[in-house]
C-alpha cells in the first residue's frame, strides 16, 4: 500500500528531525501533523501535537482536518 511506504518514510523524516533538534520548531510539528494525518494515522499525529511547546492556528487547523 502508497500509504504504508509514506507512512515508513515519514516516521524516517520524524526520527532525523528529532536527532536534529528540530522537533520544537511550530512550522516542523505543523508538517509533522499534516504528513500523518494524511498517511491515516491521526494517533501519530495526535502525539505530535500533544508534545509541541507551542501550537498555532494551523496546528489546531491540521488537526481538525486530520480528524474530518
Amino acid at each position: 500500500c502508497a500509504h504504508l511506504a509514506a507512512l515508513d518514510q515519514g516516521k524516517w523524516i520524524h526520527s532525523q528531525i528529532i536527532k536534529g533538534g528540530f522537533e520544537s520548531d511550530v512550522f516542523v510539528g505543523n508538517t509533522l501533523i499534516y504528513m500523518y494525518a494524511n498517511c491515516g494515522s491521526i494517533e501519530y499525529a495526535l502525539q505530535v501535537f500533544n508534545r509541541m511547546p507551542k501550537r498555532d492556528i494551523v496546528s489546531w487547523n491540521a488537526m481538525i482536518a486530520g480528524y474530518a
